[in-house]
């Protein structure tokens, strides 16, 4: 057979081990670029000065949702990767949401890609549009691209992602008012002949809200119909842990702020990509050795990530990125696929919690306690940032992370949340005092 090698255009260059562009080497091209894009640059900065401190000051006035639990859990795959045991894995877990990519330089895949969207034809599908430079600067190409792209996977998908990860030069673009340019042209046809599709942006990745801020504050005529966030917090290490004295939930806090003060956005906030780095998988880890993770804190990681999302019930939709993938994935996809704890630990979560309702987060001197209604039954989540112990009570119906119940009298409460369902109501105690 022939090979067909497709790639993206000089001086960009995609990474195959960890599904990203390697940074931009050519130095100078990435400083003109920026030079030639400044009066969008200055824009950004005068716009986040008002509109972020403003945000802060409102924040503890955005009230809470209801979030769909069964809508909330959504998981990222390569539909090239290994397809017959994705899907496979896929009904293993009984995930009702899922997130695929296409690359605009790689329209002739199309076919492929529809093919495997049919068989998630029960699942609700998140398409996330990869931009190049080429498509960034011939606006009639992108054009024509997306309205094949609508044309050909409108029917099947239940939101577009349009653009990612656009606050990183090696992605493309190098300045907001470029991705608004670019999202005006999906938009517009949106509006002339595909109205009944729903796209997603911006697609900020990391805490950088001023990108943000551009994007969902100006004078431009489109709309987004939900805010997109690739809110990564691996850098930082635990997800409890701080960056300029904003926790996790305080971010989700802010960002939902700007999503529901802005004239541009419906109020749908949508966490379209998170991980951590696993350690000992370069090349396949995304990051340094410096930011990676044991496996088992991987599994911890994720699941305090999507309980503390949840709990903040501002988060419509939680991607993690992603099922198959050596570097950052539940399956370790070098030499035999092989599941990794964390896929044991997201099949709990998602069986335990995906018809779960919230009902309020404690959180006491590095203790966290998430309490759940199940099927008419109390749940709490238990765990800390400092190693302690819990007697265990007679009305305990107690689990791992991973779903195998502990008969322990005394519970070790740490890193690796437990579940403590509580068979008696008429017992229980509020455990709040820990």
């Amino acid at each position: 057979k022939k090979v067909i090698i497709r790639l993206m255009k000089e001086p960009y260059i995609w990474d195959n081990y960890s599904d990203q562009p390697y940074p931009l080497q050519d130095k100078d091209y990435k400083k003109r670029m920026r030079k030639s894009q400044l009066f969008s640059l200055v824009k950004t900065f005068f716009i986040s000065l008002f509109v972020l401190p403003f945000s802060i000051i409102m924040t503890p006035f955005v009230k809470r949702k209801k979030i769909n639990s069964s809508d909330f859990f959504c998981l990222g795959l390569d539909f090239e990767r290994e397809p017959k045991e994705a899907l496979e894995m896929l009904r293993e877990l009984e995930i009702e949401r899922v997130l695929l990519r296409v690359k605009l330089w790689e329209m002739d895949k199309l076919p492929l890609l529809r093919e495997f969207i049919l068989k998630c034809k029960d699942k609700k599908i998140t398409l996330k549009i990869l931009q190049d430079r080429e498509h960034i600067e011939d606006l009639l190409l992108l054009q024509k691209d997306l309205e094949t792209i609508f044309s050909t996977l409108s029917p099947y998908v239940d939101m577009f992602e349009i653009g990612s990860t656009i606050n990183r030069a090696k992605w493309g673009f190098f300045s907001v008012d470029e991705y608004i340019r670019f999202y005006q042209v999906a938009y517009d046809l949106k509006k002339s002949k595909f109205k009944d599709i729903k796209l997603i942006g911006s697609g900020v990745i990391d805490f950088e809200y001023h990108f943000t801020a551009h994007t969902l504050f100006n004078s431009l005529e489109y709309r987004f119909d939900g805010t997109s966030s690739l809110l990564y917090v691996d850098r930082r290490g635990a997800p409890e842990n701080m960056q300029m004295g904003f926790t996790l939930q305080d971010k989700i806090s802010l960002l939902s702020t700007m999503v529901w003060l802005s004239p541009k956005s419906e109020h749908e906030l949508h966490i379209t990509e998170t991980n951590w780095p696993i350690s000992g998988t370069a090349p396949y880890a995304p990051t340094s050795e410096y930011e990676c993770v044991s496996e088992e804190l991987y599994a911890d990681f994720m699941l305090r990530y999507h309980l503390l999302a949840l709990a903040s019930q501002q988060v419509d939709s939680l991607s993690w990125h992603q099922l198959i993938a050596s570097g950052y994935g539940l399956v370790d996809a070098r030499d035999v696929l092989r599941k990794r704890k964390a896929f044991k630990v997201y099949k709990y979560m998602l069986k335990t919690l995906k018809d779960a309702q919230f009902l309020r987060l404690d959180i006491k001197r590095g203790y966290y306690i998430l309490q759940f209604l199940v099927e008419n039954q109390l749940l709490q989540i238990h765990w800390s940032l400092r190693p302690t112990t819990l007697k265990k009570e007679d009305y305990f119906n107690v689990f791992s992370y991973s779903g195998k119940k502990i008969e322990d009298t005394k519970l070790s409460i740490g890193s690796s949340p437990l579940y403590i369902f509580i068979e008696n109501e008429t017992k229980k105690k509020d455990l709040g005092e820990v």
